[in-house]
């Protein structure tokens, strides 16, 4: 679409490719059929944060040079040898496929030159994300660092600048589940449901130049209600008589426009409102312009949904989902995004957008985004394909004790000081930089107990922070009255209600897991499992429907919502829709359709 590619200027670094020639991915595990198509000179080169552009920009993805060293060693005098960024060092597509450990820190460093035509302006340096802690230098001087790796960060070079050539070390550190922070599946000693370790950059590490005044951020809220749109930018240096103007379009045709005074939030009627939905993913089109005297000082693109997520007692008295004022069956699959050659990161931008359209051409209209955080682009594709996600936060620390689905007071763990103070940081940060993107519409803030803490807070804060979304507090973990918007209930494998409370809807947040081993798409050919296994992909569809049909008569009786574990198989987990590599859909595509269709039908005779 237009405005993932429209004028947008990618340089992809003055620098030498040192070592193009000799990269390949390592290992004799899978691979999808991306990994052929990465070009190490600059892989994933499309622009990375599709919901606010700007035309100049520059790639820094590609070879870095790499050193594994003792956490308490300084920036080292030689170098291992190259590294493909954004790939973690674990992985097959890095070319290094190293582990790292709590007690090595991982080096990266390159070199690059500016274009003359950039002099005068600012330089930010934007990583998507790196895990976990990371320490920036920039010519021999500390110019920042980061802890949290799931979020964006940004750091202004300019005054650390030199002429000509320029050297960025990066130094990363990650104990992965030797420490409290938010991991996710990560674990250092991959098994059943946990996963390969991720070390350092994962997501495209690039520059832009930008004013001192300029731009930052927005943020947008749809009320299809009073047919209006709120736009919040964020602006940077602001002088007094400084104004944005917005503009939000149709295709060529002005649909609003108006001005604020920067700083100020714009509330833009849309009169002949086109509503966003999976069947009509519509998006408007959104300019910003900062404007001093008449000048233009920034010029940003953007877009923006009109669509609403509530709750209502609705059909037999039960409490539904509604997509705009409408009830509306939330039906979809639990989505890891992880990949056999890339792990957290994917080859190629086709490869990121291919799970969610097969997730469409399958018959769901939703996504359960597990356990991690996805780079810009994904949820981008998401607004683009019309996928309502639920997005988890990733969940680390220790777990307390957990009855499925039972009330709990006081049982929770306990975290430490560090630990609370990293899970609230990162999670507002992950809030912040996604909740522009319309496809989201359930924040999970804890799954299945794990690392769960303070639940009617954190859940109460989640819903303050961001009130145009629902927020599910627990996903089948330690449940409180009225702590978040939905009640959600974990049942494998087959789809059931084992709780009486009707005060929120009720969604199955997980159920399923028919596992089907296929040989030569496996991680680990003789260790693979399923929560049920079958051989064929005929008894193992046949068991699909069978669920779907349970699921039907579920959302009839008042299930809201429900999640079927799982897109892909992951590692040795072999339940997946698809096989690991993509290369294969388990199931009966036509079957599942069918069933899916009666499953988001069940409340059309109501």
């Amino acid at each position: 679409m237009k405005r993932f590619f429209s004028a947008i200027m990618l340089i992809s670094g003055i620098f030498s490719h040192a070592g193009v020639g000799a990269w390949q991915p390592v290992g004799d595990r899978i691979k999808t059929r991306w990994a052929a198509e990465v070009d190490p000179s600059c892989p994933l080169p499309e622009y990375p944060r599709p919901i606010l552009t700007r035309t100049r920009w520059m790639n820094l993805n590609g070879l870095w040079e790499y050193a594994i060293r003792p956490v308490s060693d300084s920036e080292p005098a030689t170098w291992d040898g190259h590294i493909l960024v954004p790939f973690a060092v674990e992985s097959s597509l890095s070319g290094v496929q190293r582990e790292v450990g709590a007690t090595h820190a991982l080096w990266y460093r390159r070199t690059f030159e500016l274009p003359a035509s950039w002099r005068g302006e600012r330089i930010m340096l934007h990583f998507g994300a790196v895990d976990y802690e990371s320490e920036i230098y920039l010519n021999g001087v500390k110019i920042g660092s980061h802890s949290g790796g799931y979020t964006s960060f940004r750091f202004d070079l300019t005054p650390y600048l030199k002429r000509g050539e320029q050297n960025l070390v990066v130094r990363v550190w990650d104990p992965t589940d030797d420490g409290p922070q938010p991991r996710g599946k990560q674990r250092t000693a991959p098994e059943s449901i946990w996963y390969t370790p991720v070390t350092g950059i994962w997501q495209t590490v690039w520059l832009e130049p930008v004013g001192a005044t300029r731009i930052e951020g927005l943020h947008t809220t749809p009320d299809i209600d009073t047919r209006r749109l709120e736009i919040v930018p964020q602006v940077e240096g602001i002088h007094e008589g400084d104004i944005v103007e917005v503009l939000l379009r149709d295709g060529d045709k002005i649909v609003s426009q108006g001005s604020c005074a920067a700083g100020e939030r714009l509330t833009l009627p849309v009169p002949e409102m086109r509503l966003w939905s999976p069947e009509t993913p519509f998006l408007y089109d959104l300019e910003l312009r900062l404007v001093r005297k008449g000048r233009i000082l920034d010029r940003v693109g953007s877009y923006a949904a009109m669509r609403k997520i509530s709750v209502r007692r609705s059909v037999g008295d039960a409490m539904r989902l509604q997509l705009n004022n409408r009830d509306y069956v939330q039906f979809g699959l639990l989505d890891q995004g992880w990949w056999p050659d890339g792990l957290y990161t994917a080859p190629t931008d086709e490869a990121l957008a291919y799970d969610i359209i097969k997730t469409k051409e399958l018959g769901f209209n939703t996504i359960r985004k597990h356990i991690k955080v996805e780079p810009a682009r994904w949820y981008a594709h998401c607004d683009r394909l019309g996928v309502l996600v639920w997005q988890d936060m990733p969940s680390g620390d220790a777990s307390p004790r957990w009855v499925p689905d039972r009330w709990f007071d006081d049982r929770e763990l306990l975290r430490t000081a560090a630990s609370e103070s990293a899970f609230r940081t990162e999670w507002r940060g992950i809030i912040d930089q996604l909740r522009g993107h319309p496809s989201i519409v359930m924040w999970v803030v804890f799954n299945e107990a794990w690392g769960q803490f303070k639940t009617p807070e954190i859940a109460a804060w989640t819903k303050a922070f961001d009130p145009s979304r629902l927020v599910d507090a627990a996903s089948g973990g330690n449940h409180y009255p009225g702590a978040g918007d939905v009640f959600d209930i974990h049942a494998y494998p087959h789809p059931r209600i084992h709780t009486t409370d009707n005060s929120r809807p009720l969604v199955l947040g997980e159920y399923g897991g028919i596992g089907l081993a296929l040989e030569g798409h496996l991680w680990q050919p003789d260790r693979n499992w399923g929560y049920v296994q079958y051989k064929t992909p005929e008894t193992a569809t046949d068991e699909y429907v069978r669920y779907a049909e349970l699921l039907r008569q579920l959302v009839v009786a008042g299930v809201a919502g429900a999640i079927y574990t799982q897109t892909t198989d992951v590692e040795i987990e072999v339940n997946g829709v698809m096989t690991y590599d993509r290369a294969v859909v388990k199931l009966d595509p036509e079957r599942v359709r069918q069933a899916n269709a009666a499953v988001l039908g069940a409340l059309d005779d109501f």
